[in-house]
Parts: C-alpha cells; structure tokens; sequence
C-alpha cells in the first residue's frame, strides 16, 4: 500500500467483518483477489454507439443524420462514444500526468490540507454511509466545480493547467450535444438553445477526477457503486482506456463496455430523463475493481444551478416538477439513511 492511497480497510473496517471471518475460519490470508480472478465474472465487451462529430460538418442532410444518431441511442442506450470530438491526444496525455501528480500526494495531505485552495469536502473516497459492501466504492476523487480549476496552476506552478485546457473543450462540446438532444426531441417545442438560457454555469458544472487503486480483496467490492449520474449530461474519458472496468446495465444484464482509446464516453443523467419525460435513459452503471492494477479516468458534468426548476417538456408528465436543489438534498437524505441514492423514482406522479 502506497503512502498515497486511502487507508479502506482501516476507517471502513465494520463493513469487511464478514471477508475477515471468512478468511479467519478457512485459514486462508485476506487476500483473496488472485492474480487472474475474475471473481466468476465471464468478461464479454460490448460496443457503445459509436457517433462521427466530423458529420456535424458536413452537409445540412448528414447533420440531421448524426444528429437522429445521437437522439437514437440516448433513447435506447442512455450511452453513447463519440470520435473526432476535437480534443487532441496530447491534452489526455498532459491531463493524465497531471492527475496522477495529484493522486501521489500523500493521504493525510488530501483528506485534510486545501489541496489546490479547494472547498473542504472535494475530495472523498470510500463510501462514509454505507451500510454493507453492496454500497461501498473502493475508490478516491476529487469533485472540482469548473469556477476552482484554476487552482491547479498553482500546484503545477503552470500559465495554464492541462485540466483546465481539457475541462473548458469538455464543457462545449456537453452544450453542443444537449442543443441536438434538444433539437431531435419530438413532440416539444422547446429551442435548441434551451441550454444556453439554464443556468449550467462554471460554479455548477465540475470535473470528477477519479482512482480505482487495485483493490486486494474479493471481486465482489466495487469500484463505484451501481448509480445513475443527477446531472443533464456526463462525459467520461477513461485515461487507461485499455482496460476498461465501466459496465452499464441494459434489458437487466451488467454490459461490460469495451475500451476505445480514441473515444469520449456520454451517457444521459437524471435531469435529461426527468425533462424529456422519460425519452432519454438515464442508465443505472458501475465500475468494476482490478485486482493488479489502478485505473483513472476523468468525468464532466453538465448541471444546472440549485435553483434551476425542471419541468418535463412533454405532456401529460410522468415527474412532478423539482428544483435541482431539492432533487439534491432528496438524494443526501436517501443516501443517509439508506447508504445509497433513490433517485428519479422518488419524483414519479402516483
């Protein structure tokens, strides 16, 4: 164990009671992820929709083309890759060594030093309500709302920070895709620049870097727990995208996706679900945990202030209307009392 990474096993102990038992009257070591383990999963990769932005440049026929494409698999996937996104390989590159100089500080200097001169509470691992292991995620991260990433300049004495450079690229090219969700929503009227006139503002929108160390013990833990993300948009870049680890669950079976290198990785969240009356999925996923090897990967996501109301755009509704400050706080208080998030369900018309 690195000096870095978060000490799991000791503040979570209560939650590891039955793998310790377990290993105690078998007289076997703790470790029980073996080199190779797949923990009885069969490992079947599957391919996300995979959308060509080039189209977007191309004639007025084969832009409303992509863009039926995308409505198209936000409606049956939730989940979707794009290429040619117009984010260059150097920016991965630079972004990765970056996170990583940020991951290598040491615990005690993460968990209670204001890294970066962020906010107390960005960073965060583990899960401190969970109630078992189904709602614990062997992981770290940092949240960093868009307004706070300049902080990084300092702690990389740099003009400019490379997650700056990737987080500004990200955020437009989130508005572009959520004005052609918009566009090819049927039965709304609503304008395409919908997401130009929400309050989705760097103080709402942040980054999510994330580490899945590898994890020592059984394969049954989690790397992130099975969820859906509270935001309109996500969009992921796995930067050790060769080995994969994000499943998502489609028709009630766990897909594994498969890895592509050149590709950025947008799913549907809560929001988008709840304004388009259910048309676009927000999918339940989770990240899986490596026995060897760490895994980092970097998500974006497109919210809109706590005070922004959302409405279904589609009538009759299936959701009351909610504040985003409400539907946060609802999921606070399940996550509280329960160890995990309810979600959507909670804002059903009964």
């Amino acid at each position: 164990m690195m000096e870095s990474d978060p000490p799991f096993l000791e503040t979570h102990k209560t939650l590891f009671t039955d793998l310790l038992t377990q290993s105690q009257k078998e007289e076997k070591p703790l470790v029980l992820y073996n080199k190779g383990d797949d923990g009885g999963r069969e490992e079947h990769y599957y391919d996300l929709p995979l959308i060509d932005l080039n189209c977007l440049g191309l004639s007025e026929f084969e832009r409303r083309e992509c863009g039926r494409e995308i409505a198209e698999a936000a409606r049956k996937w939730g989940f979707f890759q794009v290429v040619n996104h117009g984010i260059s390989q150097d920016v991965f590159d630079r972004t990765k060594i970056e996170q990583v100089k940020l991951f290598r500080q040491p615990f005690v200097k993460k968990a209670n030093e204001k890294l970066l001169n962020l906010s107390t509470g960005c960073y965060r691992f583990g899960n401190p309500n969970a109630t078992s292991l189904k709602d614990f995620s062997w992981s770290e991260a940092f949240h960093i709302p868009l307004s706070s990433i300049s902080g990084l300049r300092d702690f990389n004495c740099l003009i400019r920070s490379p997650i700056e450079e990737f987080a500004e690229l990200v955020s437009d090219l989130a508005k572009r895709i959520a004005e052609i969700l918009v566009e090819n929503l049927q039965g709304t009227t609503t304008s395409s620049s919908f997401f130009s006139e929400i309050n989705c503002l760097p103080s709402s929108c942040y980054l999510r870097m994330n580490r899945y160390p590898p994890c020592p013990l059984s394969s049954k833990i989690y790397g992130l727990v099975p969820h859906t993300d509270s935001a309109f948009l996500t969009i992921l870049y796995q930067l050790d995208n060769h080995l994969g680890g994000l499943q998502l669950l489609k028709d009630g079976q766990w897909l594994t996706v498969k890895p592509n290198p050149h590709s950025l990785i947008i799913n549907i969240g809560d929001l988008f679900q709840a304004w388009s009356n259910g048309v676009y999925k927000s999918i339940e996923h989770k990240v899986v945990t490596n026995g060897e090897v760490e895994r980092l990967s970097v998500a974006y996501f497109l919210c809109p202030s706590n005070e922004t109301v959302i409405q279904s755009c589609i009538q009759p509704s299936i959701y009351r209307k909610f504040s985003f400050g409400e539907f946060r706080q609802q999921i606070q208080r399940d996550v509280k009392s329960t160890g995990s998030k309810v979600g959507l369900s909670r804002f059903l018309i009964t």
